[in-house]
């Protein structure tokens, strides 16, 4: 299990491996623009794949709203 903190509430996951990626998809965030921040550090689009989570984590998920 992995205990997450995002956007300042704590949240538990059942996998013990979880990537940015696997949240995003979790969390029903798949394809939109989105920025992630994991303890403080940008992650790169690119890298959601790549970049694994640890319980502990603080991330801070921010979606693009459009308008005009």
């Amino acid at each position: 299990m992995i205990q997450l903190t995002i956007n300042g509430k704590t949240r538990e996951f059942s996998q013990t491996q979880l990537t940015v990626a696997d949240l995003v998809t979790q969390l029903g965030l798949t394809g939109k623009r989105l920025a992630i921040e994991c303890n403080g550090e940008i992650v790169p689009r690119s890298t959601f794949g790549e970049v694994q989570l640890h319980t502990g984590d603080k991330l801070e998920i921010v979606g693009a709203v459009g308008g005009g």
